[in-house]
């Protein structure tokens, strides 16, 4: 895969573009063995997600180590890797930056979803020259799994619980005999062998296990890790402090989150998603997702709000205004549990502290 190097030019680069200099870095001082078809060795792999500050490769997962060491050496099985958990876990990120390292492209990807037919994940067909000199190599398009198991790659498989039981089933025959057919062409092309280095990496909210529930068949060719919530505040403000000023800097803004909204913002979101204060006050949890992704949403639009509506300070106001819009979604009672985060929450810390009166100016826009 060629990518431009520049990756300002696009809204999201993949994981090996953005990290490029990282991951030269790391092949550059990677002299220990590794497994066929990979391109760092496992502790290189390991590095590159949980960081290396010796050779100036950034932290991109904040949660526990060990379970990235897991993932890792289960890649190396002949088992594949399901990532579970709760929305905005970080989960389609850790799978980016699995295969990014371990095959130098994290493209190859299906994203699944009710609407997912098997050719888009195995092989479809260019019907151009299909009509014009029937079924053959070349007019095959190759599907990001024809695609992995050809080159060696992982193949990322987003929502694997959201495709029907039917796609889900091709994954059972590839997973255990590492083969795929093209019962139209003829002759050895008719069977693809996949080739070392091969392996699937899945992903799967636990809110949307029920969807289409996988087949013990298919659960048995993977092994399973869940991603928690991190519950360490500090590790939390550290990776929003880190992500929005990233975000911020993309976009060519120079307002950044100071530390104390950052521990607002923290604070607001484990009250929200622990349903208890830190002083034993009791929260009425909403439905709406509290996670750190969203945490990290809320102060990136909340510095957006300051740059081009404000002085460019951030402020709890406009923290606020972001935590709204995340909370109050689909569920008419989340609007309920918010109001009553203010009124038992937010209105005695704001006659102590000014952060916190100026969420509690907001406390209107619940009542619109």
């Amino acid at each position: 895969m060629t990518v431009d190097p520049s990756t300002r030019t696009v809204l999201r680069a993949p994981a090996e573009a953005e990290f490029a200099h990282e991951l030269a870095a790391l092949a550059a001082a990677d002299s220990g063995s590794r497994p066929a078809g990979w391109r760092l060795t496992p502790r290189a792999v390991r590095a590159f997600v949980v960081g290396d500050p010796e050779l100036g490769v950034s932290r991109k997962f904040y949660g526990d180590d060990a379970l990235v060491d897991r993932c890792v050496v289960t890649l190396m099985s002949s088992r594949g890797l399901l990532l579970v958990g709760e929305p905005g876990t970080a989960k389609s990120m850790l799978s980016e930056l699995f295969a990014a390292a371990v095959s130098g492209d994290s493209t190859c990807t299906v994203q699944g979803s009710s609407g997912t037919t098997d050719d888009q994940l195995t092989y479809s067909w260019n019907y151009a020259l299909l009509l014009a000199e029937g079924p053959t190599p070349r007019a095959l398009v190759r599907g990001p799994l024809y695609r992995a198991m050809t080159d060696g790659a992982v193949c990322r498989f987003e929502e694997v619980t959201r495709v029907q039981p039917e796609i889900q089933d091709v994954l059972i025959g590839v997973m255990s005999d590492k083969v795929l057919h093209v019962p139209e062409l003829a002759g050895p092309e008719s069977v693809v062998f996949a080739a070392r280095g091969f392996n699937v990496l899945a992903t799967a909210n636990l809110r949307d296990r029920g969807v289409h529930e996988m087949s013990s068949a298919l659960k048995r060719r993977f092994n399973f890790e869940t991603v928690r919530p991190i519950r360490d505040r500090d590790l939390e403000r550290r990776l929003i402090l880190e992500q929005t000023s990233e975000l911020l800097a993309h976009a060519d803004i120079d307002t950044r989150l100071g530390p104390d909204v950052v521990d607002l913002l923290v604070t607001a979101f484990h009250d929200l998603r622990d349903g208890v204060t830190a002083d034993g006050v009791a929260v009425e949890r909403p439905t709406a997702v509290m996670s750190s992704a969203e945490a990290v949403a809320v102060g990136y639009a909340a510095a957006l709000d300051a740059h081009y509506f404000g002085d460019g300070e951030v402020g709890g106001a406009h923290v606020a205004r972001q935590l709204i819009g995340t909370v109050l979604k689909d569920n008419a009672d989340d609007g309920k549990k918010l109001r009553h985060y203010f009124d038992v929450v937010v209105r005695p810390r704001a006659k102590k502290d000014r952060r916190w009166k100026s969420v509690l100016e907001t406390r209107g826009e619940l009542d619109r």
